[in-house]
C-alpha cells in the first residue's frame, strides 16, 4: 500500500493540486519566529524539568548576597542587572551555550577519564552557601562549582573552574575575577566540608580549537581578604544606600560587553549616570526584555522609538511622549512623523519655527528622571 502523508490538519492526504509549496514552507522560516519558538521551547522546559520559576522576571536580590561568578565585576553594571533594570542587548546565548557543552561534553568526561581511580572521582558540581564578614557586614555568597574531583566519601579534594574563550592561544595567566571565584569555591567548600582546601585549578577552552590552558592557582589569603571581600562589601554598600556605583570598571573590556552602555553614558547617546527605572530614550532592545519589563512594572511604558518597534505592545502598555532636547516641548507619539531610523530622529516643530533651528527629539526621560529623584531621596 502506498504512503499517504497527512496534511496539516492530520486527516486527509493532500492531493497533487493543493499539495503544499515550497514558496510557503520557506514564508514559515525566518529571525522572528525563530526567537519565539526558542523562547517558547525554553519555557516549556523550564515548566517540565519543575523550574517553571525561570520563566518569571528575576527577583531582586538582597543587598548582601553575592554569587561567584559576580564577583570583582563593575560595580555599575552589576547594579543595574541586580535591580532589574532592562537590559539594551540579550545575553550571549551562543557563547553560553558552547561554555555548557564544552564542560558537560568534553571537559568533564576528560577528567574523568584522566583523573579517575578507585579512590578519586569527579563530581559534575557541589553547591556552596557560606558567610563572610566585610567592613563590619555579614554577607552571604552562594553558587554552584564547575566539576570537582571528589574522594570515595564525595569530601572535594580538588575544584576546577572552566571557562571557555574564542582561542586560548595568547592566554598567559587567569583572568583576575576567575581566580575570584574559584577562590570563593576554596572558601565555601572548605567551610561546608570542614576541611582546608588550597589549590584548584583554572581550564580555559577555546571554542574555535577546543585547545586548553590550563593553570594551578594556590589559594592566597591577602588576595581573597583585601580584594574580592573587600569588593563585595563595597558593592553591599552601593546596594544598601540606593547609590548608584560610579563608571569605573576593574577591567576596561567589560565597557564594550555591556548591556547598559545607553543607560550608564558609556555610548554617544546624550544620556548618562541614569536610574534603574525605565526605557532609555532612543535605545532599542530586544523584545524578550521589554516583555519582561513591562510585565514586571505595572507603570511602564515604551518609549517612541520602542513604540515604532513593537506596535502591538505600544497599543497594550501606552507610550511616553517625544521630547524636544532643547525647549523641553512634548509631543503625543501618534503626532510626530518618524520612519523609524534611530541616525535621523525626528525633529522639534518649535524650535524650527522660532528660530529655524532644527533641534532632534527625543523619547521624554521624566519617568527615568523621577525615579532617580526617587532613589535619591531614599
Amino acid at each position: 500500500m502506498r504512503y499517504e502523508p497527512l496534511n496539516s490538519v492530520g486527516s486527509v492526504p493532500h492531493s497533487k493540486n493543493n499539495r503544499p509549496k515550497a514558496d510557503d514552507v520557506v514564508k514559515q522560516i525566518g529571525p522572528d519566529h525563530f526567537q519565539n519558538w526558542r523562547q517558547a521551547s525554553q519555557a516549556r522546559e523550564n515548566i517540565e524539568s519543575g523550574k517553571a520559576h525561570y520563566n518569571d522576571p528575576y527577583p531582586v536580590p538582597p543587598a548582601k548576597k553575592h554569587t561567584p561568578s559576580n564577583l570583582l565585576q563593575c560595580h555599575r553594571k552589576l547594579f543595574y542587572r541586580k535591580e532589574n533594570a532592562p537590559a539594551e542587548k540579550g545575553l550571549p546565548e551562543g557563547i553560553l551555550w558552547q561554555g555548557t557543552r564544552f564542560e558537560e561534553d568534553i571537559a568533564l568526561p576528560y577528567l574523568r577519564d584522566t583523573v579517575s581511580t578507585e579512590e578519586l572521582f569527579v563530581t559534575n558540581s557541589l553547591y556552596v552557601d557560606f558567610e563572610v564578614t566585610g567592613d563590619d557586614e555579614t554577607l552571604q555568597l552562594t553558587g554552584s562549582t564547575d566539576p570537582v574531583v571528589v574522594d570515595r566519601e564525595g569530601d572535594p579534594i580538588l575544584p576546577t573552574e572552566i571557562k571557555t574563550k574564542k582561542s586560548v592561544e595568547h592566554v598567559t595567566e587567569p583572568n583576575e575575577h576567575h581566580k575570584a571565584q574559584l577562590h570563593a569555591y576554596l572558601v565555601g567548600l572548605s567551610k561546608k566540608y570542614d576541611t582546608n582546601l588550597s589549590r584548584g585549578v583554572l581550564i580555559y577552552g577555546s571554542r574555535e580549537s577546543f585547545d586548553i590552558k590550563v593553570f594551578d592557582v594556590e589559594f592566597d589569603q591577602a588576595f581573597w581578604e583585601q580584594t574580592v571581600v573587600e569588593w563585595a562589601a563595597e558593592h553591599t554598600e552601593y546596594r544598601l544606600n540606593s547609590q548608584l556605583p560610579p563608571a569605573e570598571p576593574r577591567f576596561g573590556w567589560e565597557c564594550n560587553f555591556c548591556a547598559y552602555q545607553n543607560r550608564c553614558g558609556k555610548s554617544e547617546k546624550p544620556f548618562s549616570d541614569l536610574g534603574v527605572h525605565g526605557f532609555v530614550p532612543q535605545t532599542e532592545y530586544p523584545k524578550e526584555q521589554v516583555v519582561d519589563y513591562l510585565e514586571a512594572h505595572s507603570d511602564a511604558k515604551l518609549t517612541p522609538t520602542l513604540a515604532a518597534t513593537y506596535l502591538i505592545l505600544a497599543k497594550a502598555y501606552g507610550t511616553t511622549d517625544w521630547k524636544c532636547t532643547a525647549c523641553g516641548e512634548q509631543y503625543p507619539f501618534d503626532k510626530v512623523d518618524w520612519e523609524g531610523h534611530l541616525d535621523e530622529p525626528p525633529f522639534c516643530s518649535k524650535c524650527g519655527q522660532q528660530n529655524g533651528i532644527r533641534v532632534p527629539l527625543t523619547g521624554s526621560v521624566q519617568s527615568l528622571e523621577s525615579a532617580n529623584k526617587a532613589e535619591e531621596s531614599d
